[in-house]
């Protein structure tokens, strides 16, 4: 099994701040060196612009550029010409939206079936989209049972004839649940709707294959998966984004242009306007080079391993609330709780004291908390670097954080 204090030594971040127990790995989980080391050889030794460069150090960066677009391709079962790089999620997220309505996919009365969980990511493009289009926004609650999945029985009635996308995310962010995509993507094929998945929080926690899934469109972050910050990939199927309009323009785009007339390049770049983020790519190419080498099935299962042991004893603290699937194999590791009388603001402010990295709000995803009735939430995130003695600390947090607040408030 993966032994996280060994996963650790590749983590430079965990040598610098050798105390820092590191659990908010749903914002930003940390980079290894390889991924850091493959970025500096592209600005130490290569550094040009990938496009129309005909000297040897450009014709290298476009090698390292669609060696990346591989890597990823192959990491999540799909084609290379799937492959687009963006500025990050939220940049991918409006990329397909804009391409999707620049295609002319949407007409006055028509309907898009999305969720209740949505990170702003998604929620706030999909409002705006269906403002500027007169479309209709449907959602799919929350399970009755109170186990922090989907209510499928309501989806099957929401997605019909009128629905034209289903977008949804795959893994929530705030209370970790691992949806079925597959079911979701099958019922919008059924209808004849476009599928949209936001795979953000999923991409590299769970072992992703867009084939198998069978989604039209889906996307993600490099920061949430080993890779650097300001990049992400939109992948399109093919015969979808062949189809599809690009969402923005400019050089990059373009075959050939006249003062009347554009004639788009091929896929993927049509998709990929202006220079790219050439170190961004080879990183998150990197990155899924790195998280192969481990493995998948042997990530899936530690952090099924570690998340069950969070659970097991964040759950026998008493008047701590936990908002998250209670089986570890529906929870990607994330973990969102809440401490009887006391703001996630200040929770989290008393375990920085103690070397602990959390995050305390709503987690860009309001909507969800208010249907749970709650204004913010303190989040434990967890990754293949977290340790047992990581949640035994946070553990101990806790209770120091209770021993606080019961001092002011008999103070």
């Amino acid at each position: 099994m993966l032994n996280p204090n060994t996963i650790k030594k590749d983590f430079p971040i965990f040598t610098a701040h050798p105390e820092l127990a590191y659990l908010d790995s749903s914002s930003t989980v940390q980079t290894p060196e390889v991924v850091l080391s493959a970025m500096d050889a592209y600005y130490r030794g290569f550094r040009a612009n990938t496009r129309s460069g005909q000297y040897a150090i450009s014709q290298q960066a476009g090698n390292a550029y669609e060696n990346a677009r591989e890597q990823v391709a192959k990491f999540f079962g799909a084609k290379k010409e799937e492959i687009i790089f963006t500025g990050g999620s939220t940049a991918a997220a409006n990329l397909a939206i804009y391409s999707l309505e620049n295609s002319g996919i949407f007409h006055e009365g028509d309907e898009i079936v999305t969720t209740i969980m949505e990170h702003h990511s998604l929620f706030i493009p999909l409002q705006k989209l269906a403002a500027r289009k007169k479309l209709t926004l449907r959602f799919i609650p929350l399970s009755p049972k109170e186990d922090f999945t989907l209510d499928y029985d309501v989806a099957e009635k929401l997605i019909t004839e009128k629905t034209k996308l289903v977008a949804f995310v795959g893994v929530s962010n705030v209370t970790g649940t691992v949806h079925d995509m597959k079911r979701l993507c099958d019922l919008a094929k059924k209808h004849g709707a476009y599928s949209l998945i936001d795979a953000t929080q999923g991409a590299g926690h769970i072992a992703i294959d867009v084939e198998k899934i069978g989604c039209d469109l889906l996307f993600f972050a490099g920061h949430k998966m080993c890779g650097p910050v300001g990049i992400g990939v939109l992948y399109g199927k093919k015969e979808v984004l062949e189809k599809l309009e690009p969402g923005f323009y400019g050089g990059g785009t373009i075959e050939e242009v006249t003062k009347d007339t554009i004639r788009f390049a091929a896929i993927p770049w049509k998709f990929e306007a202006g220079t790219p983020n050439i170190a961004g790519a080879i990183g998150i190419g990197a990155a899924c080079e790195y998280l192969s080498n481990i493995g998948m099935e042997e990530i899936e299962e530690y952090l099924l391993n570690i998340t069950k042991y969070a659970l097991e004893k964040l759950s026998a603290i008493s008047d701590v609330a936990l908002f998250c699937p209670r089986d570890p194999k529906h929870n990607a590791g994330v973990i969102s709780f809440s401490i009887k009388g006391i703001h996630a603001h200040d929770i989290v402010e008393v375990l920085c004291r103690e070397n602990l990295a959390l995050r305390g709000g709503h987690h860009c995803a309001q909507p969800l908390l208010t249907s749970l009735g709650e204004a913010s939430l303190t989040r434990a995130s967890l990754y293949i670097y977290t340790t047992k003695e990581d949640i035994d600390a946070l553990c101990e947090g806790i209770e120091k954080v209770k021993k606080v607040f019961q001092t002011q408030n008999h103070g």
